[in-house]
């Protein structure tokens, strides 16, 4: 199936039905506003089948490189849920138990009052370390020993357990690592070949230079990101020391790293496929990632208080959020998580539906983009 629309191609397949979700993605390249669509990537499987796989536009800025079914791109804090889904897979293997003290599989995380911090608080925002408070630049960044000890040795910004924040980077980091603690591998070999790579989802976090070349170029949105000098210290602590710049993407460096909080590279089939699984009870195409009691678990609600940063209740689970706004459509039961610029995964196990969504133009709404939200109306009106 092949679409023109606005002088872009946009190319793929969508089953019987769902005509409808072909005409959205469309029509997200018509758009007259500055989500105007440059190139993406979505796709949608129901009770294990794949329903939608739709890919269009353009690479590059420049409009050079036509966007093609295995294009990756940055999908910022996306990533946050498919770490969540590493841990979840180690914890249904009993590997990892969400209410044990983390120092169970990190002893070093127990200074300066840490010690009774649970993996769910961790994993929920809970933990006080939203960010970090001994100068860090990208060089430092881009290092897990450096940054990972730096953690552990920090104190909270509250008791654990009181308060919840975003985490907006150091949550990829603490979580990332327990899955090295349990698993005995870095975050980036673990999803590789645990997860990613028997499910055959196109999602790395840590690009190597061979893939290099399908990468699409990150383009920021018009609409500057205004952050208030006046926020609280918490909040401002998760977007500064290094301060998170649209253009990071576009660089090697923040490529290479292991960020499992916002570096994630993936396909819209790539996210569709993991939270595919995880709406099929853990299964997709005869590979199991986790029993349907570690769907449960991994959506169990852990707080409901508004979170310092986000200015809202973010109802978070064990590393994925609520359908907070609506954003993941118009079920209630949908859990998931986004990014900055527009790109999310979602499953929602009553319908069995599992959703994945990666663009290069960036919008400018942390939660919310409304291309995201069209996209899951549109699936679910289908069903």
């Amino acid at each position: 199936m092949t679409t023109q629309t606005a002088g872009v191609r946009v190319e793929g397949f969508v089953a019987p039905g769902f005509e409808r979700v072909r005409d959205a993605f469309a029509a997200n390249f018509e758009r007259d506003d500055h989500y105007r669509e440059m190139g993406a990537s979505l796709a949608a499987y129901r009770h294990g089948e794949r329903v939608v796989d739709l890919w269009g536009g353009w690479a590059d800025q420049a409009r050079t490189r036509p966007w093609t079914r295995d294009t990756l791109a940055n999908v910022w804090s996306t990533t946050k849920g498919v770490t969540a889904i590493l841990v979840a897979t180690l914890v249904d293997r009993g590997l990892i138990d969400y209410g044990a003290p983390v120092t169970r599989y990190w002893p070093e995380y127990g200074a300066n009052g840490k010690d009774g911090t649970t993996v769910s608080q961790l994993m929920s925002h809970q933990a006080g370390l939203p960010g970090f408070e001994e100068p860090t630049p990208l060089s430092e960044f881009y290092d897990w020993e450096i940054v990972t000890d730096r953690l552990a040795r920090q104190a909270p910004m509250w008791t654990p357990g009181t308060r919840n924040s975003y985490h907006a980077m150091t949550y990829g980091f603490l979580a990332g690592e327990l899955v090295r603690r349990a698993s005995g591998k870095r975050v980036g070999r673990f999803l590789a070949e645990d997860v990613a790579g028997p499910l055959g989802a196109d999602v790395l976090i840590g690009l190597p230079e061979s893939e290099e070349g399908r990468v699409a170029a990150m383009i920021p949105s018009p609409i500057p990101r205004v952050f208030d000098p006046n926020a609280p210290r918490e909040a401002v602590a998760a977007v500064t020391n290094p301060d998170m710049d649209p253009d990071l993407p576009n660089h090697r460096g923040w490529r290479a790293a292991e960020i499992p909080a916002g570096n994630g590279h993936a396909t819209g089939d790539g996210l569709a496929r993991l939270y595919g699984a995880v709406a099929n009870g853990g299964e997709l195409d005869g590979v199991r990632l986790m029993r349907p009691q570690g769907v449960a678990a991994m959506d169990t609600l852990q707080t409901d208080r508004v979170d310092i940063l986000l200015g809202m209740p973010a109802m978070w689970r064990n590393g994925v959020c609520g359908n907070v706004l609506d954003m993941f459509g118009p079920h209630p039961g949908t859990f998931g998580h986004s990014g900055w610029g527009g790109s999310f995964g979602c499953a929602n196990t009553e319908t069995g539906v599992g959703i994945g969504y990666v663009v290069n133009q960036m919008g400018d709404r942390a939660v919310g983009d409304p291309r995201a939200a069209g996209l899951c109306d549109a699936i679910y009106a289908c069903l």
